[in-house]
């Protein structure tokens, strides 16, 4: 019988050994919380390696659209010498 909390086990009497987590009491709740820690920490590192590369994918598309517009200027430079 549980009571629905992380770590406070698979139940009473008897048990097939496994995890400190299934074992519940003390042990069980505190491995519970490092879990949930490890998987925190795990997601804030992916969540700032995405927001990392959305920077960076924007930096290049500055970059990009600076080189276009400098090219486009000399297209049109290159036309209007040709039109005299």
């Amino acid at each position: 019988m549980s009571t629905g909390q992380y770590g406070d086990g698979a139940g009473k009497g008897g048990g097939g050994g496994g995890s400190i987590r299934e074992a519940g009491g003390s042990f069980g709740r505190m491995e519970a919380a490092r879990e949930e820690e490890f998987f925190y920490k795990q997601q804030q590192a992916q969540l700032q390696k995405l927001k990392e590369q959305a920077i960076d994918q924007k930096t290049f598309h500055e970059e990009q659209l600076k080189l276009h517009k400098e090219a486009l200027e000399r297209h049109e430079q290159h036309l209007r010498e040709l039109k005299k």
